[in-house]
């Protein structure tokens, strides 16, 4: 007798390349519209499958999880971040969480990059000056900006992703310094000349360039809010491809117009597609939306690692990539 597929739902549209091999594993939904659930339409879901695979734009807390139907057992998360799940409750009420870490490291590390790039040389206002048709001709003095070669680079969170920035930044001559929960082993100290910082103001206070490379956890929300970011130099190149809720994003803008912060790249912000008004006229800023990770080959890697759990979990092991409260 056949085994039964599991039912399994997705809330957003994926790469048809994932979405065909999820069909032929499983009874999935798809999700044609590419939007994001509504909550109620969330609730529905979760009270009709066996396995939900949600992504960053569904926040699953305590009221929907108490929605959720006896029937759902894995929150199977398309993504590596989950601050969106509450992973707690779900735990409680027996149901399991994973999520896809390490697919999009160097992807992001590339973004990483691009945007210290992008403000240092300051391809907003050049990109401007074509666009709009206002170039005259190449000058000495038009646009200059300044050289990663030879800048203190502080990396806050010397987790994959930031010893991936590292090492693309040293090949560009940077000083690589950082701060984390942990200091790394001495083997990757000493490959990357790194220097630990166990004080963050301190770090802060020195860098030229600071790279946000930490999770969102209750723990670092705000960690550079305004009394932190004031102790920078006023030279300083802000950079973040993590999550937006790790910087105070009123503060870190008010800055940036006083020029108390030379400039910042910017892919994530503290309220989603929300984004103050006023940094969007800024010239020493760049913005992306979102798109650190969004390469296809990766998409298509985090859809194989959401496949992955999801068999496991049917062959009744635990999934790989299982997501524990006491990693938040």
């Amino acid at each position: 007798m056949a085994k039964t597929k599991l039912n399994v739902v997705l809330t957003r549209k994926l790469p048809d390349i994932v979405e065909t091999r999820m069909s032929e594993l499983f009874n999935v939904r798809l999700r044609y519209d590419d939007s994001p659930m509504s909550q109620t339409e969330l609730a529905n879901a979760m009270a009709s499958c066996d396995v939900l695979i949600p992504t960053i734009t569904d926040v699953i807390d305590q009221s929907l999880l108490a929605r959720a139907g006896s029937k759902l057992r894995l929150i199977a998360n398309y993504g590596a971040g989950f601050d969106h799940i509450d992973v707690k409750t779900a735990q409680q009420r027996g149901i399991l969480v994973s999520n896809t870490p390490g697919v999009n490291s160097e992807d992001t590390a590339d973004m990483a990059m691009c945007l210290m790039l992008a403000v240092t040389r300051r391809l907003r206002e050049g990109l401007r000056e074509m666009t709009t048709g206002n170039w005259t001709g190449w000058t000495p003095t038009a646009l200059m900006g300044s050289r990663l070669g030879g800048k203190r680079l502080g990396i806050l969170g010397m987790g994959r992703v930031g010893t991936a920035v590292a090492r693309r930044a040293r090949v560009f001559g940077m000083q690589i310094h950082y701060h984390n929960r942990r200091r790394v082993h001495a083997g990757l100290e000493e490959e990357l000349e790194a220097t630990y910082w166990e004080s963050l103001d301190q770090m802060v206070a020195r860098m030229d360039v600071i790279s946000v490379n930490c999770p969102h956890t209750p723990a670092t929300f705000h960690l550079l809010n305004a009394r932190r970011l004031k102790l920078a130099k006023p030279s300083v190149v802000i950079v973040n491809t993590s999550r937006g809720e790790v910087i105070d994003q009123n503060a870190l803008t008010r800055m940036l117009r006083e020029r108390k912060i030379a400039g910042a790249g910017l892919d994530v912000f503290e309220r989603g597609h929300e984004i103050n008004p006023r940094i969007r006229k800024l010239n020493n800023v760049v913005l992306l939306p979102h798109i650190g990770s969004a390469t296809l080959e990766g998409r298509i890697e985090m859809g194989e690692k959401v496949m992955i759990n999801i068999k496991t979990f049917e062959d009744g092991h635990r999934p790989p990539d299982l997501v524990l409260p006491s990693m938040i």
